[in-house]
């Protein structure tokens, strides 16, 4: 989209559905998505075991309550946050202020890179909580697989998160950098000023450059009228 402030088009353009899915700030956020949809469905399904003596279920990283927490509660709000972000872009080319573009953008930047240090934290919490889990409170070895995908894909999650981020910070440094636009710009449909300047009455021009009598010598304002020359 050229002519665009921050990295769309002018306000009022047509949304084109297969220019949007190829940009790579949407597939990331497709891909980020995903993800989040295995780290918390894989802890959800298979996250919790119990042993046969006991009836209450324990998080299958060192039993550790708080670790099954803090993944399903990231992986939630990552999959919700990934949606609202998506409704963003594809509402972003109508907006047109520059002004709210710009907010726009410097939010992408702090809440990409605010997620991508959660699930750097994530990462490291069902990493390490994992490698100190007693293999007697899980004889079986049950839902050993899904643990390891919930790792790995909050692993993953810190990239495509962090990616979104240096997109957005791209299309900040793009916005300010750009030349076509004010911070005063404002959509043409919106503008209701005249669109020709107002008609200027007689008054309004100078009384010097008025009617001016011709010369005396052409015409004789007297009773002789016009007077002929002699050839």
């Amino acid at each position: 989209m050229e002519g665009g402030a921050y990295g769309a088009g002018k306000a009022g353009g047509a949304f084109d559905p297969q220019t949007f899915i190829r940009q790579p700030h949407t597939i990331l956020r497709m891909v980020s998505w995903i993800f989040s949809i295995v780290v918390f469905g894989c802890i959800i399904n298979e996250g919790y075991i119990n042993s046969p003596t006991e009836e209450e279920e324990h998080c299958i990283f060192n039993q550790n309550q708080s670790a099954c927490s803090y993944g399903v509660t990231v992986g939630v709000l990552a999959f919700l946050t990934c949606l609202a972000y998506l409704a963003v872009d594809v509402y972003f080319p109508q907006i047109s202020s520059v002004k709210d573009r710009k907010k726009t953008v410097i939010s992408d930047i702090a809440i990409s890179a605010l997620w991508a240090f959660f699930w750097f934290v994530g990462f490291c919490f069902l990493a390490n909580q994992w490698q100190v889990s007693n293999p007697n409170d899980n004889p079986m070895n049950e839902g050993a697989d899904a643990a390891r995908a919930a790792i790995t894909f909050s692993f993953f999650s810190i990239f495509t998160w962090a990616g979104q981020a240096v997109l957005a910070y791209q299309q900040y440094r793009l916005g300010s950098d750009s030349a076509l636009f004010s911070q005063d710009y404002m959509d043409p449909s919106q503008d209701q000023g005249p669109p020709y300047p107002p008609y200027a009455s007689n008054e309004d021009l100078d009384p010097s450059a008025g009617y001016q009598q011709p010369p005396s010598e052409a015409y004789d304002a007297g009773s002789h009228g016009y007077q002929t020359q002699d050839y």
